[in-house]
């Protein structure tokens, strides 16, 4: 920051000023005070024809008067004592009036310009939008899975999380580093843009003290020098008076066309003020932006990754429980079952007799058939015995017959 110094003005453009800035002066009492409109009661009708809207009256800007008002006392002093020292007949003194702060003015623009095109506020946009990117992907992978993740192994769902989290958090490291550099560089770049706001308040007050005093001289010397040629020309008639007089009004004009330059590269001062401004303002916004990323969401995001991480964990304690839980009570009535069909059948044997009755009577239905059996076999033996007798005798007698037979 500048110190607050009356600017030293200058018929030479080598001699560098200090820089002043003047105190606004502020009122409670306006000079234009807005009255309030009355509200008006609408008028209902049944004709279709709108009533005619009344034109706003386009408010008239007052054009701002450049005065000695704008300087302070002291200024004011130096303003006069400058103004008699210029000499409107030396064409080199016209030419470099002023030329300093408008060399000033000129390289500040360019610097501004500058700076302007050096900053890619393009690549913070970048990281920020990087860092959404991030963020929000973080788990889009194991959603996008549907009804496959809910058959994922625990075990696999947490180490994936971990794993995940771990690229993220180094994507994100990153980030943060890269914003980093861009808070510190828009930092400095605020500082600057305060040192250049205050460059063109010295500046802008120079060229006003230029342009006052150098109107102030050109009004004395058209009203005394330029006035007394005027009246000895009228009186002499003679030619050079006439010359004379039609110079020095060149001179003046050139002077006046000078100051206006003077204005215009004042104009170039006045509006750099609130551009230097806006770009400072839009500097700091990207800063707030940059450390809301950085002490709140990246810090926040890394706290709800813990909280994910332990719900995790606390989920696939709460499964292995379950699990062991559930293996517990099919055990249990597994064994039970078992052991009610063990016991059944133990009982079943043991009320059971050596030898079952449906055994004994199947064994004696086998014997009584077997005994029918033989009974049947020896009858029908006997039966073929006798009739066997019959057929030996009945051989035998035929035998003899035929023994007979052959003796006779």
């Amino acid at each position: 920051m500048t110190d607050n110094m009356m600017p030293e003005l200058t018929l030479t453009p080598d001699t560098d000023a200090a820089a002043a800035v003047a105190v606004p002066e502020l009122t409670l009492t306006p000079d234009d005070t807005a009255t309030a409109a009355a509200v008006e009661v609408p008028s209902l009708t049944l004709t279709p024809e709108a009533p005619e809207v009344p034109k706003e009256e386009e408010k008239k800007i007052e054009p701002v008067e450049m005065d000695e008002s704008l300087l302070t006392e002291e200024e004011r002093v130096a303003g006069d004592a400058f103004s008699k020292k210029i000499d409107i007949r030396d064409t080199n003194q016209v030419l470099q009036y002023g030329a300093a702060a408008q060399k000033s003015v000129a390289s500040f623009s360019e610097n501004a310009l500058n700076n302007v095109r050096s900053k890619d506020m393009g690549e913070i946009g970048e990281d920020l939008s990087r860092l959404v990117v991030e963020l929000k992907g973080f788990g889009e992978e194991d959603e996008k899975k549907g009804l496959f993740g809910l058959f994922k192994k625990a075990g696999n769902k947490l180490e994936t999380m971990k794993a995940q989290y771990s690229k993220v958090e180094a994507n994100v490291e990153k980030i943060s580093q890269s914003l980093e550099q861009h808070q510190i560089t828009l930092l400095k770049d605020v500082a600057m843009f305060d040192q250049m706001y205050e460059l063109n308040l010295k500046y802008y007050k120079e060229l006003t003290m230029y342009i006052l005093a150098g109107k102030k001289r050109l009004a004395e010397v058209r009203s005394t020098e330029l006035e007394a040629l005027r009246k000895k020309a009228e009186q002499t008639g003679l030619a050079e008076d006439a010359q004379a007089y039609n110079d020095l009004v060149n001179l003046c004009n050139r002077f006046e066309k000078k100051l206006h330059d003077l204005e215009l590269t004042r104009m170039v001062s006045v509006q750099m003020g609130p551009q230097t401004r806006l770009l400072q303002n839009n500097d700091t916004q990207m800063i707030e932006k940059i450390q809301s990323s950085l002490v709140n969401t990246i810090p926040l995001w890394k706290s709800q990754m813990v909280l994910a991480l332990g719900m995790e964990h606390s989920r696939q304690a709460t499964a292995a429980q379950s699990a062991v839980t559930e293996t517990t009570n099919e055990l249990l009535k597994k064994n039970a079952d078992m052991l009610k069909m063990g016991t059944i059948a133990t009982a079943k044997e043991a009320e059971r007799s050596i030898v079952d009755i449906e055994t004994l009577q199947h064994t004696n239905e086998q014997l009584v058939s077997t005994l029918d059996e033989v009974v049947n076999i020896q009858r029908e033996g006997a039966q073929k015995r006798k009739e066997a007798e019959v057929e030996l005798g009945r051989i035998e007698g035929e035998l003899k017959q035929k023994l007979m037979e052959l003796r006779s």
